[in-house]
């Protein structure tokens, strides 16, 4: 009886460890016909991405990326809809930046070259596409498009690093990554642009971002939280956020931001009569603090911030960024600037 009671409770441990999925990535060392695992590791994302579809096993998935430019040819599709709070779809730096060893020359640099298709007022060039739910973005760094923006007066082509389409997914983590962009040779028309709900965009930097995160178009129903929380935007030449009819004030939490050097502050779509509140932030060196913008090449209509309840918020100062390649804080907030004190950017540890 004892040997029937161990083997079932053996059983029962068994099924109760969670399996893992782990493939790792490294552009200069890796081969796609390999196995993954760290000593063989893969080349592109897209090999990862490939594997993460065809594998139906309830389990959860990280991909690590080493060091190194990751060149994206094709938009990089997941569409294993399998992942839950717990068990997630993971994208991640080997590195991370509260490591002891990192360094911003120890990012993961993803750079979108993908084909452009058919978009909304002209042609779009989409990086990584997690049309799946519960999905963590971590440590990586994102570089505008080597193409140009304007196809004609009134056509654009756009990039977008990370890129979501379904309206009914949720639970979307964006943290502790650097966007860069140039509006001259290198443009980023939006780092993070995302149907459906819970899309969380923690610890982030944008650089010269036309927009930095578009929290886009849901059903109209309840998902999870979205949230813009300890990030810095700097020299975003539309917006420093851009918010729709379908992100509901009343589950958006946003605070501890750091806006600055940018066009207008906050974008709404048109016709959005919804209210937010902003806390612990910072704003300064804008030319408007509130517009309307409805995703077309068109400028925006400004509007009164009637609509944003503003807590512990400053509208003066300069803010000072470090451009040093060699120290840590590279394109984040300088030591002893403005806006220090709310810890935003790359770190979630006191460095």
């Amino acid at each position: 009886m004892k040997k029937y009671i161990l083997s079932f409770l053996l059983f029962i441990i068994s099924v109760a460890i969670v399996q893992a999925e782990q493939l790792y990535v490294n552009p200069r060392t890796g081969n796609d016909t390999s196995s993954g695992i760290k000593e063989q590791p893969l080349k592109t994302i897209a090999e990862a991405a490939r594997r993460v579809n065809q594998n139906k096993e309830k389990e959860s998935t990280t991909i690590i990326l080493s060091e190194g430019i990751h060149l994206i040819t094709e938009t990089v599709v997941f569409s294993n809809d399998k992942y839950t709070p717990k068990n997630r779809l993971v994208i991640r730096a080997e590195i991370m930046p509260d490591d002891a060893d990192w360094g911003p020359q120890k990012m993961p640099v993803v750079v979108t070259a993908a084909p452009l298709v058919p978009g909304v007022g002209g042609e779009e060039a989409r990086g990584i596409q997690p049309e799946v739910s519960h999905v963590t973005i971590e440590g990586l760094r994102f570089t505008g498009s080597p193409d140009y923006s304007y196809i004609d007066g009134k056509n654009l082509r756009r990039s977008y690093p990370i890129w979501r389409d379904g309206k009914k997914l949720d639970d979307l983590l964006v943290t502790q990554c650097l966007f860069t962009g140039n509006p001259d040779v290198l443009p980023l028309h939006v780092g993070v642009i995302a149907n459906g709900y819970g899309l969380v965009v923690d610890h982030c930097v944008f650089f010269n971002c036309k927009n930095p995160v578009v929290f886009w178009k849901n059903e109209g129903a309840k998902g999870s939280r979205s949230a813009m929380r300890y990030s810095l935007v700097y020299g975003g030449y539309f917006s420093g956020v851009w918010t729709t009819k379908g992100t509901d004030g009343d589950y958006f939490d946003f605070h501890h931001n750091v806006i600055a050097n940018t066009t207008t502050v906050w974008i709404r779509e048109k016709g959005s009569t919804l209210r937010y509140k902003a806390s612990d932030c910072i704003f300064t060196d804008y030319k408007n603090m509130a517009g309307f913008g409805d995703g077309a090449i068109g400028g925006n209509d400004l509007t009164s911030s009637d609509f944003l309840d503003m807590k512990n918020v400053q509208t003066t100062g300069t803010v000072q960024i470090e451009k040093d390649q060699s120290k840590r804080n590279y394109l984040q907030l300088a030591e002893g600037s403005l806006g220090s004190n709310l810890k935003a950017g790359l770190f979630k540890k006191n460095q």
